[in-house]
């Protein structure tokens, strides 16, 4: 594909530099539709990033365009705060019809304002809150965003030191597969709750993603999730799932949680709960933990209606049978299989693949070679970004919805770039 060099002036002259995707994607989108994005010069390209997670069934997806655009037509509430709405309502009755009956979670529903990282600052706020103490116990390589308490959890040493000031209050801990097996799970976590000589404060909570998406594409096993999910009963710890890129079918089921059997005491949810890349997120949680005073925790842009009505829409069209996970299951065995041929081809250059549903990683054992190969499928029309400490790990985050045909054309692009680059 020959891309002519667009003219990026007004934002390198305008915008901040802390742009960053733009830079690895060097051309000015202007159309999007299912797994496909179209420059202004024409030139097509296959998308496997997905928004970062937040375009589950893909871009512009026609069944909730035009629940949306019926909706605008016919002057539905945009704006609410936190202000009853038809919109509201229609979801909230959707989602615990749809998705929290059927699985038999008692969960409350806040809505803490658009972004993921509002969720996660209002899970902390509320783990504080109930049981009276400050301490968060984290993961090696977790991230939970970018706002000074989502970073105080956040593993990265190049986003935590953005914060320009002490990340407080927060304790890492080994994730699974961190030290490759050589001592049993969690010694160093409960050693350091058994001794009172050893520092650590007693935890509010645990916060963990089943699947660390930013971190490198290190999936927790389901054994190690519900280990997790013991020491916190025994411990009087509550548990946060931060669910928000690997939730809402990433992973095969709704809950990437669901295949380890557990239940939460805190869910984090944003990215593609809206299903059309509408700023929404929710904090769920267990109806004892709900005591927030009125107000206590707000935020002017929490009720966002049109995102309620994609986000309706969507678990009307996607959950109300079980094929959708069926679908992302069979559809990562066949992601899998590809990335196994390109490790068995690359052996010196491709260290492993890794993965669950439709969230895969290859890590790289040269770790620039990761930006070259999705530099390289740029320049051959798919859209991958990479993920790791290092940015190490070559992540593959397609939508759901994408059909065989597009996951063996941007396959076949992969193990090409590859090819050209190891």
């Amino acid at each position: 594909m020959t891309i002519t060099q667009p003219d990026l002036s007004v934002f390198e002259t305008v915008e901040s530099n802390v742009r960053s995707y733009c830079r690895g994607w060097p051309t000015i989108f202007d159309r999007a539709q299912g797994s496909r994005m179209y420059d202004e010069d024409g030139h097509t390209y296959l998308d496997f990033f997905a928004g970062a997670g937040s375009l589950n069934y893909g871009h512009n997806n026609p069944v909730l365009k035009r629940a949306l655009i019926d909706y605008i037509e016919r002057d539905g509430v945009t704006h609410g705060l936190d202000m009853s709405t038809t919109a509201k309502r229609a979801f909230l009755e959707t989602f615990q019809n749809t998705i929290l009956r059927p699985r038999d979670l008692p969960y409350k529903v806040m809505f803490p304002g658009p972004t993921g990282a509002n969720s996660v600052e209002a899970a902390l706020k509320l783990a504080r809150k109930v049981k009276g103490r400050e301490s968060i116990v984290s993961f090696t390589n977790a991230f939970h965003g970018m706002s000074l308490g989502a970073l105080a959890v956040t593993g990265n040493a190049f986003k935590r030191a953005g914060a320009g000031i002490p990340l407080v209050h927060g304790t890492p801990m080994p994730f699974d597969h961190y030290l490759d097996g050589t001592y049993p799970d969690f010694l160093w976590f409960e050693r350091l709750l058994e001794d009172s000589g050893s520092g650590l404060n007693t935890p509010a909570a645990v916060i963990v993603e089943t699947v660390q998406g930013e971190g490198g594409i290190n999936v927790a096993r389901a054994e190690w999730l519900r280990a997790l999910s013991d020491l916190c009963k025994r411990r009087d710890m509550l548990l946060i799932v931060d669910d928000i890129q690997m939730g809402c079918g990433r992973t095969g089921a709704f809950f990437s949680f669901e295949e380890a059997g557990i239940v939460p005491d805190i869910v984090t949810v944003s990215k593609s709960i809206s299903g059309y890349g509408l700023p929404l997120a929710l904090t769920l949680f267990k109806p004892e933990l709900d005591v927030w005073e009125p107000g206590e925790h707000n935020g002017t842009f929490r009720g966002n209606n049109p995102a309620f009505v994609t986000a309706a829409a969507a678990l009307d069209t996607y959950w109300a049978d079980g094929q959708m996970e069926k679908q992302t299951l069979a559809r990562g065995e066949i992601i899998e299989s590809h990335l196994r041929a390109i490790v068995e081809e690359h052996p010196a250059s491709i260290a492993e693949y890794r993965g669950r549903g439709m969230v895969w990683g290859l890590e790289c054992s040269d770790k620039p070679l990761a930006n070259k190969i999705a530099k390289r499928a740029f320049e051959l029309g798919l859209l991958i970004e990479t993920s790791g400490p290092e940015s190490e790990v070559v992540k593959l985050l397609p939508a759901l919805t994408t059909t065989p045909e597009e996951l063996d054309e941007g396959l076949r692009i992969l193990a090409r770039a590859v090819r050209d680059c190891a």
